[in-house]
């Protein structure tokens, strides 16, 4: 008898559901977050399941590369793209992980890429690069902000870069205001050169990675900040 696998996965544990082919949950369990355990209780029915999903939240790596290494073949769920079933009552984790199980079983479960594992790592540096840029332009936006309140001159963004603390007494005067322009432009400087470093080590990720591999590039316009 054929069985189908949904793990609803939460920061700390997960609902692990086996439904047969006519949807009876023949296993159902919450269990803590041990890949350990996970795989214990699955390895009985391992012979039967046809394949588990498990959602893609934040977490997702280590339980699909495990469940992966150990042989389950793994459907990562696109939880954007799921609608519930609107007969229900009401949903929870039992519910969701029985959902997965059916969408599996008829062959309509929306799946989103599974990214091969050793090609995450500089794919993720990639975002944080991407988040310290948003924070280093929200840096500079609140330069030119203060400037533009207080002495009613626009300030580009080269100008602001390469400000010097003596130049931001000189346009703001000492007190509190200048004060706060300094930490942010401090701030700026900092996170100028971790994405330098991020930068660096990412190109040299990229270059080190097979032929055929995913590539990435960063233009002009995603430097901005």
């Amino acid at each position: 008898m054929k069985l189908y696998g949904a793990i609803d996965l939460h920061s700390t544990n997960s609902v692990t559901v086996l439904s047969d082919e006519q949807d009876n949950v023949v296993y159902r369990k919450r269990l803590p977050n041990d890949l350990k355990l996970i795989l214990e209780q699955l390895a009985p029915y391992q012979s039967r399941i046809e394949g588990i999903v498990v959602e893609s939240t934040y977490n997702w790596y280590w339980l699909v590369d495990g469940l992966m290494e150990q042989g389950h073949r793994v459907h990562l769920a696109n939880t954007a793209a799921i609608q519930q079933y609107n007969g229900l009552k009401y949903t929870d984790d039992d519910s969701d992980a029985r959902w997965l199980a059916h969408l599996l079983r008829l062959g309509v479960l929306p799946e989103g890429s599974i990214y091969p594992k050793q090609e995450r790592p500089v794919r993720d540096l990639l975002r944080k690069r991407s988040q310290l840029v948003r924070q280093r332009t929200t840096n500079l936006l609140s330069i030119q902000n203060v400037i533009v309140r207080n002495t009613r001159s626009s300030i580009n963004a080269t100008r602001i870069k390469g400000l010097t603390a003596e130049e931001v007494e000189n346009i703001l005067g000492q007190g509190d205001i200048a004060l706060a322009v300094k930490s942010n432009l401090s701030v700026m400087q900092c996170l100028s050169a971790e994405i330098a470093t991020i930068e660096a080590a990412s190109e040299m990720c990229l270059l080190q990675q097979s032929a055929g591999s995913a590539t990435y590039r960063w233009d002009g316009a995603d430097r901005r900040g």
